[in-house]
Formats: C-alpha cells, structure tokens, sequence
C-alpha cells in the first residue's frame, strides 16, 4: 500500500458507541448482524456487521466499538449501513471486534 498524507487520515472520523440491538440478517450474502450502535450526540446509526463466528448476539448487546462513522450510507440487501464498526481479521477471516481498553463516552473521537 502506498503511503497517505495526515490529511487522508485526518478525513476519517472514527467514534466509539455501545450496541444496544442486535438483530439477524438472514438476507445478507455472508453471515451477518443488524447492529444499532449508540454515538452520543451524533445520534444512532446501523451497521451490517459479519461478526457471526466468534459473537453470539447476546455478547453483543451493550459492548462498547469503534467505528467510521462519516462513510455514506451502503445498501446491504433491504438494509442501509451507516457506519463500518472496524475489527481485526484472524487467519481464518474471523472478525475480532475494536473496543476501547476501558469504558468511555459515546461518541469520542479515536485520533
């Protein structure tokens, strides 16, 4: 990958939230989540989350995350995405959530 400037970076605004819902997304292509994740003042916003092999909905549910939240929506089936929740991938394509070391406010910026 080539190199981007400060200001590339600088165009991404990450947040933390807390999932409050958890749904199925039987029509999604590869297994996946509806999420609805808390950002404080700017407000709730959904995401399509392929994080089915290592979480349980039950586990999800009131976990902080980071995610982009400035990308514009992306139609996932009948479903708007409005944000990308970031994970790291294991050698086996699994996603492992980011989370925050400790509990902060929704809605803080990552820099």
């Amino acid at each position: 990958m080539s190199p981007i400037q400060w200001e590339d970076f600088e165009k991404i605004d990450m947040r933390v939230g807390t999932i409050l819902e958890v749904l199925e997304f039987p029509k999604a292509r590869r297994p996946a989540y509806q999420l609805t994740i808390d950002f404080g003042k700017l407000g709730l916003k959904r995401s399509s989350a392929q994080v089915t092999e290592l979480y349980d909905r039950s586990q999800l549910v009131g976990r902080q995350v980071i995610a982009i939240v400035n990308f514009p929506p992306k139609q996932i089936a009948n479903f708007f995405s409005e944000c990308l929740v970031l994970g790291v991938y294991t050698d086996k394509k699994e996603v492992v959530l980011l989370q925050p070391e400790r509990t902060v406010a929704n809605g803080w910026k990552i820099g």
